[in-house]
């Protein structure tokens, strides 16, 4: 298995997306989830404090409660490595030192573990100095409540800056990079993230990196996604280019026999900045097509299509 980074921490080579446990899977839809990938040779899942509040009756959290529950009744914390993240969390907004501290004792306590083996800091808040920020996160590191320590949604400037700081102040630093990149979405990755992860050993974890649906093939053209529940989320990347890569993608998985989500997670480990995609599975049926994307070596031809037909392309 990879290492994540210039850690020591190995990781299989596709992490399972927790986003969906406690809102559109239920909590035995997603203990079978996490069985199925565990059984697999799955290694991490991937939360955050703000998942998922936004669904009616759901308060934040709930994500992480799930994970919780699971780990607790399969008896073993070494099971899985759980990464989750700070800053969205309708009680625990933004990177304040204080906040940070109390956010990750809340996680702690929902996931029902003395530790966290990744923790993100999931979105800049240029309100706080990045010395306090990173500082808070190195406390967490030092206390042993947290082993590794990440970034998320920073531009390339505050990645920089937090290295910087982190540098003068003997902070530890962060070791994974969570981006928005996929078949949709090259830019602006490619040409500004990519050069920064290499430069800092940052191994890269992408998100959305199924487009929101749209790179399993279910969705053929506008009409498909008309009325269908991620209408808002597949808006994004609604342009001219969109089904044309789409259509590419399907041709490219009949002729090496695999599912589209397979291949679209295939060619994003292709990639040689990617550590492991992240990818959900609302249930049981969907973690097949999703965990042949962790093996799946596609063929030069193939990555070249897909790497044509794609090149540049940038979500709104």
């Amino acid at each position: 298995m990879p290492l994540l980074g210039r850690s020591d921490l190995e990781i299989f080579p596709l992490v399972l997306g927790g986003n969906t446990f406690g809102w559109t899977s239920d909590e035995e839809t997603s203990f079978a989830v996490l069985d199925a990938f565990t059984a697999a040779g799955g290694t991490m899942v991937d939360s955050a404090d703000g998942y998922s509040h936004w669904a009616p009756g759901n308060t934040g959290g709930e994500s992480e409660t799930v994970i919780g529950k699971w780990l607790k009744s399969r008896g073993s914390r070494d099971a899985l490595q759980v990464a989750t993240k700070v800053s969205t969390h309708p009680q625990f907004k933004g990177l304040a030192p204080d906040n940070i501290a109390k956010a990750a004792d809340a996680s702690l306590a929902r996931l029902g573990t003395d530790y966290i083996d990744l923790y993100y800091a999931h979105y800049d808040d240029p309100s706080v100095p990045l010395v306090e920020a990173a500082g808070a996160f190195d406390a967490l590191v030092k206390a042993g409540k947290v082993r590794h320590i990440a970034l998320s949604n920073f531009t390339p400037e505050r990645i920089d800056e937090w290295f910087d700081v982190a540098e003068q102040h003997s902070f530890v630093k962060p070791i994974a990079l969570q981006p928005h990149y996929n078949l949709l979405a090259r830019e602006p990755f490619e040409s500004s993230y990519a050069p920064l992860a290499e430069r800092h050993g940052l191994g890269v974890l992408p998100y959305f990196s199924l487009a929101a649906g749209l790179l399993t093939g279910k969705y053929r053209n506008a009409a498909d996604v008309e009325g269908a529940d991620r209408a808002r989320q597949t808006a994004k990347y609604m342009n001219d280019r969109t089904f044309g890569v789409i259509d590419t993608l399907v041709e490219v998985a009949a002729s090496v026999d695999a599912e589209p989500t397979a291949v679209a997670l295939a060619w994003l480990r292709s990639k040689p900045a990617v550590a492991a995609p992240i990818a959900s599975a609302r249930h049981v049926g969907q973690l097949d097509a999703v965990l042949r994307g962790a093996t799946l070596e596609l063929p030069a031809d193939a990555l070249a299509r897909l790497d044509s037909v794609s090149e540049g392309i940038a979500a709104a």
